[in-house]
């Protein structure tokens, strides 16, 4: 639904009925239903990025690697069990057995090439997509889009990491681990070697290569007056 209305001015009200409902954490909309129908009612409106992702509509986050395997991991039936739990047991089954890839991306026509476990571009997310947290915050309206990329050497290193990244989302502060590469861009293309899961928006797709484009100012969303 963002994606149809990102560029249209057309204002969008979030229902949240999903299992982490991220996307309305992320602008502090309520994610019990009384209350987000009540922020729509209020009428106030904020003006947030858009993104793409090839050619699909991306208003949350993308990953590479550790997040779709996780993501792929939390089916239906665990999370109708679990709810939010289950993303954090396929977390932790997707840790013991992710291996790194070769990761070959291009910004502004440089190329870097280098090993990697992960890569989560953002447009935006809350605190509890910990893998976006690089910075400490995912900032929906400045027209970038933030990307985290994890590459550390070991099993203990990855629990090491995702640590890190937790405190870093609990501070708003980034962080600081040879590990972790953390960048601002408005666009950049991402080819893997194998070819890794892709997931966009809690969706699996297959892409290689993937670019991504950050639409400034491209999604109008009833929330609150104060988004942090």
């Amino acid at each position: 639904m963002a994606g149809a209305v990102a560029g249209t001015g057309l204002p969008l009200g979030v229902i949240p009925r999903g299992t982490a409902n991220a996307f309305a954490s992320a602008l502090s909309i309520p994610t019990d239903l009384i209350g987000a129908c009540h922020t729509i009612l209020a009428g106030h409106t904020h003006v947030v990025d858009a993104a793409r992702c090839n050619d699909v509509p991306m208003t949350l986050l993308a990953g590479l690697g550790f997040e779709a395997g996780m993501v792929d991991r939390a089916t239906r039936e665990l999370k109708t069990m679990l709810g939010p739990t289950a993303y954090l047991l396929a977390g932790a089954q997707q840790l013991v057995t992710q291996q790194p890839f070769q990761a070959r991306i291009e910004i502004d026509g440089v190329v870097t090439e280098m090993k990697a476990a992960a890569i989560t571009v953002a447009n935006a997310a809350p605190a509890t997509s910990v893998l976006a947290q690089g910075f400490g915050q995912v900032i929906p309206d400045d027209g970038l889009l933030e990307v985290t990329i994890a590459s550390p050497a070991n099993l203990l290193q990855g629990f090491n990491t995702l640590a890190s990244l937790l405190a870093s989302a609990v501070v708003k502060s980034p962080t600081n681990r040879p590990d972790l590469l953390c960048l601002r861009v408005a666009c950049l293309t991402i080819s893997t070697d194998p070819v890794q899961k892709l997931v966009i928006d809690g969706e699996m797709l297959e892409a290689d290569p993937v670019t991504f484009t950050c639409l400034p100012g491209a999604l109008t969303v009833f929330a609150p007056l104060l988004i942090p």
